[in-house]
């Protein structure tokens, strides 16, 4: 027995909590790959997501803003699960690969606001996604978005980061100076919904935001959950609601 009165967990069971999370992060990469392979040979036109089906009452637009290294393919699913309620679903073309970094892809995704003339519209993204999204929100044209819904978006970096020279992957260290920047700006946080996993093996220290509404889903994985009808109807009832 511990000091506290609670026993610590035997041998076998922290083998099989190992186990358990080695088979979830094997999942996690087999499903983006599948994906990334499935967008890359299939490019569907994401226009046709731009409006809801016949008889289907029309709501705000959505923005799709997807992680990095990542196209709007891999958010495909909840593109199809949020035009079926009747939300025209927009996405960047400009953003490509999303390799650059978070402010000048910020101001791509401004440009193309303002362009679209879109009012009152939602921003769903995915991990570095919801940093891009953030810092939209705290800029200029962050007039035009009423909330955001971020799915395992790395708020407070990840301490992997720092392992990678490559910058696009480094930017995400919790020493980043941009990245602490946002960190510090608090204004934007009661309009974000951040979504996480119950366990990502990308961002160990998990995703909760002070002072946005946080949502832990019984899903793993950094990239699975995107398929996952459990985050598709999360996220149709986030933006349901008309307060965030």
């Amino acid at each position: 027995m511990t000091g506290t009165g609670r026993r610590r967990p035997g041998v076998g069971q922290r083998v099989r909590h190992r186990l358990r999370l080695a088979a979830a992060w094997t999942a996690d990469y087999a499903y983006v790959a599948r994906w990334q392979v499935q967008g890359f040979l299939r490019r569907e036109d994401p226009a046709a997501y731009r409006e809801p089906a016949h008889g289907i009452p029309r709501r705000e637009p959505v923005v799709l803003i997807p992680g990095v290294y990542e196209d709007w393919q891999l958010l495909r699913p909840l593109a199809a699960a949020l035009a079926a309620q009747g939300h025209p679903v927009h996405t960047v073309k400009t953003l490509g690969y999303n390799r650059g970094r978070i402010d000048e892809m910020a101001r791509r995704v401004e440009h193309y606001l303002a362009s679209a003339g879109l009012e009152d519209a939602v921003i769903v993204a995915h991990s570095k996604g919801g940093l891009i999204g953030k810092r939209v929100l705290l800029g200029a044209e962050g007039k035009r978005i009423r909330r955001m819904v971020a799915v395992n978006t790395p708020f407070s970096g990840s301490p992997y980061a720092r392992y990678f020279l490559i910058p696009s992957i480094r930017a995400f260290s919790p020493r980043n100076a941009l990245l602490r920047s946002l960190q510090a700006s608090l204004e934007a946080n009661a309009r974000i919904t951040s979504v996480y996993a119950a366990f990502d093996p990308h961002i160990p220290g998990g995703s909760r935001l002070d002072g946005a509404r946080n949502i832990q889903l019984e899903s793993m994985g950094h990239f699975r959950p995107l398929g996952d009808p459990e985050l598709h109807r999360l996220v149709v009832r986030e933006l349901a609601d008309p307060e965030p």
